[in-house]
């Protein structure tokens, strides 16, 4: 093999096998459907399932990071009552993970700013301004400000009556890029003055100073600020994307955070309510945001309000407080307190949780699930006796969600993977066995490990790197699972076949990343939530901040928030059937864990393909998901009824799988609309989404 032919020889050969491994690399990673074969679909027209529940396109929402504070919450000051020293520490103690948190800082002397525990207008402490004929102050910088717009505001002030406080808005170095105002009434007790402030020049770096000048002392119990077209407190421009994007149904006050959270400390005068240390994401909470805030902003975008009560160090009187509080007549004592704060009538308020997440060590409060049920069946029985017409939803978890979750806990787990099915690890078989009578449906979160899967044999996650086609799998393989747990539970357990109950997905997740990325994980995860309408009746993305970007001045809509919009606009209310010929790709891992045992997905490898009915069959819309970064052809067949000659085409095709809008570049992701002849074949651009309207005619 020495001869002078060896050389090229053994490199066409290693070229050969170059060629292989990348064209293997390749399917692998754009998700090719087998070689010569078409990808073809048969929509049977004839055929329609359950009706999809319109909650199926709900929200979560959690007070949380910044999703109402330096959020969609107007308020631009932070720790606006003084929950933390105002000094010139450079760290916080304790710690806050919230991602936007202006601090105060001293003006003047720093020890002429000390923190008062006696002369408290609201918490623990308020600051105290000494000045003995030295200016000094308080100051909070960071903010963004722009002009032609009006900024309203308060503070909360007592003190001395000689001394003057003077309050500046600033948004420049010179003489004249501020604005002030001068309160001299000042009295032992607390008032609240009130003030207006109108820029004129623009600035993210602007600041809010309080000083004082005379001889003496003052207290600042509170201060705000607020763009002055805020809606009832809430940003106008993120409340008309929220409104426009038209989501169903919004879960609040949580997550985590519910565990440890008083409802009581979220009524009433908004600046009399106490700041809160939040033990589960370890940071504070103002209260701002309370429960007529929340009922308020539902209101503002015409969605149904879902309340979940704390059932972790909560307990079940105040709960039935909570319904009575929302729901009971005016004259209930109660009702008299909301009637107090200015909502004389009811909110009839019908969906209500009862805890979080208690099958998890990281919740406050968590306990075992024996015990967990009777604590529910309190809780049941309390509310129930406030307003026998609420609906309950319980805090379960199948053997996926507890399965999944595992990796979270602190301590080694004692049990092997998967849980057995009604087994003490089991919440939702614990529950249904247990407290059926007192549960209308039956909560789930999805929060699957991308990039990495269970193995049975090791016991452990298993990182890898998935493609697209496979990462955006794992959520729908996730739903499919969970239904597979209904169906066993329906067998395990006679009363449930008797007394069905739906799930409510009211967390969960799906793609990775940014952009389009992530939106195209969401719609086939939607696409999963429809085909089991039978059996889940709510779905609660996480969250609703989600939808929009924003920074502290502007908002825009978000792929996610344009496909939200897009199915709620176009898709029908119940799903028809659909037949493949390419069936989707099976994943590593562990049923009972994170892959169920019949796939997920239309059989339309690699995209997934739904298609819908309006309720009086005059519409058909089919939507195609394309997980690859190649174009995708799909031959479209019909049977059982008759289409259009003609089709509406709604695209969301950008270059980059990556791109999403921002206040920057507004409109960089669109959906694009276009009218066409109807074609067999469809063309599907490399990570998209496309959705086909078709008018269905009686020939």
């Amino acid at each position: 093999m020495n001869t002078p032919f060896c050389y090229p020889f053994r490199k066409k050969i290693r070229y050969a096998f170059v060629s292989i491994a990348l064209l293997a690399v390749h399917v692998s990673m754009f998700g090719q459907a087998t070689p010569g074969k078409d990808i073809e679909a048969t929509v049977h027209l004839e055929q329609t399932n359950a009706p999809i529940h319109p909650f199926m396109y709900g929200m979560f929402t959690e007070l949380l990071h910044n999703m109402f504070e330096n959020g969609i919450w107007a308020e631009i000051l932070s720790d606006r009552k003084f929950f933390y020293a105002v000094d010139n520490s450079e760290t916080l103690e304790p710690r806050n993970t919230r991602r936007h948190q202006l601090r105060w800082r001293p003006v003047g002397a720093a020890s002429g700013v000390t923190m008062d525990k006696d002369n408290v207008y609201v918490g623990k402490q308020s600051p105290k301004i000494t000045l003995n004929g030295v200016p000094n102050g308080i100051q909070q910088k960071g903010l963004w400000l722009r002009q032609g717009k009006g900024y309203e505001g308060r503070i909360v002030l007592s003190g001395d009556p000689q001394v003057k406080v003077t309050v500046s808005l600033v948004w420049g170095t010179k003489a004249n890029e501020r604005e002030s105002i001068v309160i001299d009434r000042l009295s032992k007790d607390y008032k609240k003055f009130p003030f207006h402030f109108y820029p004129k020049g623009d600035t993210n770096e602007g600041y809010i100073e309080i000083t004082g000048e005379g001889t003496g002392s003052f207290y600042i119990g509170a201060v705000s600020l607020m763009p002055d077209d805020n809606l009832h407190g809430f940003r106008k421009d993120i409340v008309e994307i929220l409104k426009s994007v038209g989501a169903t149904i919004y879960r609040w006050p949580g997550g985590n955070f519910l565990a440890n959270y008083d409802w009581r400390h979220g009524i009433g005068d908004i600046d009399r309510r106490p700041p809160r240390y939040d033990y589960a994401w370890f940071t504070v909470e103002s209260n701002d945001v309370g429960t007529d805030e929340f009922l308020t902003l539902c209101d503002l975008i015409d969605t149904e309000p879902y309340l979940v009560v704390n059932s972790g160090l909560g307990d079940a009187y105040s709960a039935a407080q909570w319904v009575e509080y929302v729901n009971g007549d005016k004259d209930t004592p109660m009702g008299m307190w909301r009637s107090a704060n200015g909502h004389p009538e009811p909110y009839q308020v019908k969906y209500w949780g009862i805890g979080n997440e208690m099958y998890g060590e990281w919740q406050i409060g968590y306990m075992s699930s024996w015990h967990y049920t009777l604590k529910h069946n309190f809780f049941a029985e309390e509310m129930r006796a406030k307003d026998p017409n609420i609906k309950l939803i319980a805090s379960g978890a199948t053997i996926y969600e507890t399965g999944t979750t595992a990796r979270h806990h602190r301590k080694p787990l004692q049990m092997k993977l998967p849980i057995e099915y009604l087994s003490q690890d089991d919440w939702t078989g614990m529950l249904l066995t247990n407290s059926l009578e007192n549960i209308d449906y039956m909560a789930e979160h999805i929060y699957t490990y991308f990039n990495g899967y269970f193995d049975q044999e090791k016991q452990d996650w298993v990182a890898v790197r998935d493609t697209l086609v496979d990462l955006v799998r794992r959520t729908p393989n996730r739903i499919k699972g969970m239904i597979e747990s209904m169906e066993e539970y329906q067998k395990r357990i006679p009363a449930v076949r008797e007394k069905p109950t739906p799930f409510w997905v009211d967390e969960w997740v799906a793609g990775e990343g940014r952009g389009l990325k992530t939106t195209i994980g969401v719609a086939a995860a939607l696409h999963e939530f429809m085909r089991h309408a039978d059996l889940i009746m709510m779905g609660a993305y996480t969250g609703f901040n989600g939808l929009y970007r924003y920074n502290d001045v502007d908002a825009v809509i978000s792929t996610n928030g344009l496909l939200f919009k897009l199915f709620l606009e176009h898709h029908g209310t119940r799903m028809v059937n659909l037949t493949g010929n390419s069936p989707q790709r099976e994943l590593t891992g562990t049923i009972g864990v994170d892959i169920p045992k019949e796939i997920s997905g239309s059989p339309t490898y690699p995209l997934d393909v739904l298609a819908t009915v309006n309720e009086d069959k005059t519409k058909l819309t089919v939507s195609i998901v394309n997980p690859t970064y190649t174009e995708q052809k799909i031959k479209l067949h019909y049977k059982g009824g008759s289409i259009g000659k003609e089709a509406t085409l709604y695209s969301l095709a950008p270059t980059i799988v990556t791109d999403d809008n921002s206040p920057e570049q507004p409109n960089k992701v669109q959906v694009e609309v276009s009218r066409s002849k109807v074609k067999q074949e469809v063309e599907v651009p490399p990570h998209s989404i496309l959705l086909y309207e078709y008018d269905l005619t009686n020939k």
